[in-house]
């Protein structure tokens, strides 16, 4: 606040005067940015814990797995304790084999498979649920979030029960529906038919993930949008399209994403259900390089896969993620 003196100058004329107010001393500007400096490191220091916890859990075995890549590592070195560095050998001789890219191309197809049955499934249920009332919603509800809960080993056990040759439920229900040659059928025999059980097995257990979050991003839509979209005679469809999709998009681009990643690496439910079989025809890359790496004892190769691995999945998202951009920059 100024204070105003009046006075009178030397030509007669009244005259105002501003009184100084003094400047805050220089300790007090110093004491006043200290507080604003610390809040602003406050985040950085409380994900440190975290970003120490990533770089001793996941950074160290991954630089060691790298080191590893680049070795001779087979039982001999391992109990003589030897170091043999033979450079990129392993990537040359695993990128020469034709075996490598039928494994790359089936865990591309595989992969993709799964995705779309997922988004669309899932995102089918958490419309569904949406719409539901209370009680049915909270029913529903209940049994996505146990199959959710479900252990992986537990459920690939389950599904090993359920279609088993001789006594497993899928068999004796298709016998008693008409379907006789089917009451010992051995859905672990062929290709097709391993992939289409553990394409079940991972739809089912994904499903409950996308259906709620899904549902989630629907209570975030504001009602007046639809009762906008109905005044100007907006149908069902029309109502979805323009503003129910909008809003999802986002979510579907995230939950893609983060589908495409756990799906590509998916090994407890091929390995526990027939171990890559028949014949290695269901091996994706994840058990590609456990059999050459733990089950040939190729440690170095196995190494090396695991990084081909990384590699072919860091192409695939990126592509996707290019993909989405590409998108959102012609919507604008």
């Amino acid at each position: 606040m100024s204070v105003q003196t009046e006075g009178t100058d030397t030509a007669g004329e009244p005259a105002v005067h501003k009184a100084r107010v003094p400047a805050p001393p220089r300790g007090e500007d110093r004491t006043s940015r200290g507080p604003s400096r610390r809040g602003a490191a406050a985040p950085y220091l409380l994900l440190l814990p975290a970003l120490l916890a990533t770089l001793v859990l996941l950074g160290w075995p991954l630089v060691k797995n790298g080191m590893l890549s680049f070795q001779n590592l087979n039982p001999r070195q391992l109990i003589q304790h030897l170091t043999e560095w033979n450079g990129v050998d392993n990537y040359r001789d695993v990128l020469g084999e034709s075996e490598f890219w039928h494994v790359v191309e089936r865990s591309v197809f595989f992969t993709a498979a799964n995705v779309v049955l997922i988004m669309l499934i899932g995102t089918l249920v958490g419309l569904l649920l949406a719409r539901l009332g209370r009680k049915m919603r909270l029913l529903l509800l209940l049994g996505l979030v146990l199959a959710w809960a479900m252990p992986i080993v537990a459920a690939t056990t389950v599904y090993q029960w359920l279609f088993a040759q001789r006594f497993g439920v899928v068999n004796w229900v298709l016998d008693k529906l008409g379907w006789h040659s089917m009451a010992d059928h051995n859905w672990l025999e062929t290709q097709f038919s391993t992939f289409a059980v553990v394409t079940l097995l991972i739809v089912w257990q994904s499903i409950p993930f996308v259906a709620i979050n899904l549902y989630a991003a629907t209570t975030t839509i504001p009602r007046e949008l639809y009762e906008a979209a109905a005044l100007d005679g907006a149908d069902a469809w029309k109502s979805f399209t323009s503003v129910t999709l909008p809003f999802l998009r986002p979510f579907l681009y995230a939950t893609t994403f983060l589908e495409v990643i756990w799906v590509f690496k998916s090994f407890t439910q091929i390995f526990a259900l027939n171990e890559g079989g028949p014949d290695h025809l269901t091996e994706t890359l994840p058990i590609y390089a456990y059999v050459e790496g733990v089950g040939n004892q190729h440690f170095g190769v196995g190494a090396a896969i695991s990084f081909l691995t990384i590699a072919v999945l860091l192409v695939i998202t990126s592509y996707y993620l290019r993909m989405v951009l590409k998108q959102e920059e012609d919507e604008l």
